[in-house]
């Protein structure tokens, strides 16, 4: 299914809706082999129901992965735990940004600037190391209009951070039900 998608060093950004296939996605781009790969968790297990989601997420993952569990600082927590991993799997942008969040209220200029400061570690990572990243993040501009503000800027905050990273990207797919699009670079050039 995924011939012809070699993965090299750099950065490749997925992403996708809910359940649009783009983490198992993301994990096929980075097997090869039996080769390391750091599998970097950024949501923490708040509740029951997401405690056995990240359990589902576990167990559909190579036993020989590493997984580093990194809720903020994702850039800088590769860098020290990078071991000898070929691939860095980062599952994911949304949750990371959440993270951020802290709050039900709107979020003020600090937030973005912290925002812009993971993606920037990442990147940096990404540029720094002999790895290839797979960053994963939800594509949630397709959806409706959150009713609240506080909704409304989390959406927005997202949605730059992602043109943040597909700006630096060497490749970019988006999925729809499973289907990966190439986004970047553009197949039909």
């Amino acid at each position: 299914a995924l011939q012809g998608l070699r993965v090299t060093m750099g950065l490749t950004l997925v992403l996708g809706g809910a359940r649009s296939g783009k983490s198992r996605f993301a994990q096929k781009l980075a097997e090869e082999g039996e080769k390391p790969v750091l599998f970097v968790a950024t949501a923490a297990p708040g509740d029951e129901e997401m405690r056995r989601r990240m359990e589902l997420h576990r167990r559909g993952r190579p036993t020989h992965w590493r997984t580093l569990e990194a809720f903020t600082g994702v850039g800088a927590a590769v860098m020290r735990d990078i071991g000898d991993a070929h691939a860095v799997i980062v599952d994911c942008v949304t949750v990371l940004l959440s993270n951020l969040w802290g709050g039900e209220e709107a979020p003020g200029e600090e937030v973005e600037e912290q925002a812009k400061a993971e993606i920037e570690g990442i990147v940096r990572a990404a540029n720094s190391l002999s790895a290839r990243f797979i960053v994963v993040s939800n594509e949630v501009g397709f959806g409706l209009v959150p009713p609240y503000p506080a909704g409304r800027a989390y959406r927005d905050l997202l949605g730059l951070a992602n043109q943040w990273l597909a700006r630096e990207a060497d490749e970019v797919y988006l999925l729809v039900a499973g289907l990966p699009l190439r986004l970047k670079p553009r197949p039909w050039l």
